[in-house]
């Protein structure tokens, strides 16, 4: 863990005992990963972690009173959705050493790209009275630690609606449709929609079983991330701000195609590419292809 320098007394790491996050399937408790590559904005996420606080040693390395409250807090962000929120936090005011349980929820529709997992011990009340060299303010970091997990791989990742075409403007017989709305600069999650035809039973089941998926799922989530990829490369080529000079900011649409097309064209220049695919489309659809790696057994 990285420390920063504070302008306060804090105490040393050991006061704290952070064990691992578990992350809970269907089948019990498992570490959690460095990634979850089959992860869709449809699955949520259940977390647990144990913790326990020497409050005595912390309060006293801090300078800080016996009865001072402190609180242990957990803080979730996703890049994906450019979203955070606190999870679960618990007050300590007792003395000796506590055992902290978290059990935290987060629900999939929140979250998208990198989750960072922020644990915190803090100061829970402000100290008018605290020396000059002890903390004072309400939030005051006293011990930090963070943990991370990739909830998208190659493939894009947005939110999501299964639906019923035969009432919509789509054809019904189609199985999937990617809308896009807005500019580049307007945020990811307003300008994305996958929409799945809830008719199209394969298609359907294979976004329901996305967690655990079957090869058969694995096929069609292949096909459908694939297109998407398509859909989204040749709707950022057809606009003229999206260029290798393109400034856009974090959780815009034009900083995610940007970021889906160094990951699908490493190296390639932008202008080269839109060159490419406006005189030969068909094979700027094969590089597409191979640049996704359709039906790749790892995916």
């Amino acid at each position: 863990m990285t420390r920063r320098a504070l302008p306060y007394r804090v105490p040393s790491d050991d006061v704290v005992t952070a064990e691992p996050w578990l992350l809970v399937i269907e089948d019990g408790e498992v570490p959690m990963p460095e990634a979850l590559p089959d992860w869709d904005y449809h699955m949520d996420l259940r977390l647990r972690r144990t913790v326990s606080v020497d409050l005595d040693r912390a309060r006293s390395q801090s300078g800080l009173p016996a009865d001072a409250a402190l609180t242990l807090a957990v803080v979730w962000t996703a890049t994906g959705s450019n979203l955070s929120g606190p999870a679960e936090h618990a007050r300590l005011a007792d003395s000796g050493t506590i055992i902290a349980e978290f059990d935290i929820v987060l629900r999939g529709a929140d979250l998208g790209g990198l989750l960072a997992l922020d644990t915190a011990l803090v100061l829970a009340e402000r100290r008018p009275d605290a020396r000059p060299s002890s903390p004072r303010r309400a939030g005051s970091v006293l011990w930090s630690d963070r943990e991370e997990l990739r909830l998208q791989g190659d493939a894009p990742q947005f939110p999501m609606a299964v639906i019923d075409f035969s009432l919509t403007s789509f054809p019904d017989d189609a199985a999937w449709h990617l809308q896009i709305s807005g500019g580049l600069d307007s945020a990811t999650m307003g300008s994305l929609l996958l929409l799945v035809n809830e008719r199209n039973t394969v298609t359907a089941t294979a976004f329901e079983n996305a967690g655990k998926p079957r090869p058969i799922d694995r096929i069609v989530l292949s096909a459908v991330y694939a297109d998407a990829a398509r859909i989204m490369i040749e709707h950022a080529l057809a606009q003229d701000e999206f260029t290798e000079d393109g400034d856009f900011a974090d959780g815009s649409l034009g900083a995610t195609m940007m970021s889906l097309f160094d990951r699908l064209f490493p190296g390639q220049l932008i202008t080269d590419m839109r060159l490419r695919q406006r005189q030969s489309p068909a094979l700027f659809a094969s590089d597409l292809q191979a640049a996704v790696k359709i039906f790749e057994v790892s995916r």
